[in-house]
């Protein structure tokens, strides 16, 4: 596994630390399912742009060939 340093500032850190607690796991994977959440969320928000626009465009992007 490789290792990310994110700084964050002290309000942050202490909910960080408290939601840790307050679920009984430690900060890191707290810390690390939040950043799977959010990248699982903006996979499918980015994939539905995408395929709004390609809609949106269909006509254009069937006249250049796709």
């Amino acid at each position: 596994m490789d290792n990310l340093i994110v700084p964050l500032d002290g309000g942050d850190r202490a909910q960080l630390a408290d939601l840790a607690d307050a679920t009984g796991r430690a900060p890191e994977d707290v810390a690390r399912e939040a950043v799977r959440r959010y990248l699982r969320d903006e996979r499918a928000r980015v994939g539905d742009e995408a395929a709004r626009l390609a809609q949106r465009h269909d006509a254009l992007l069937k006249r250049l060939g796709r």
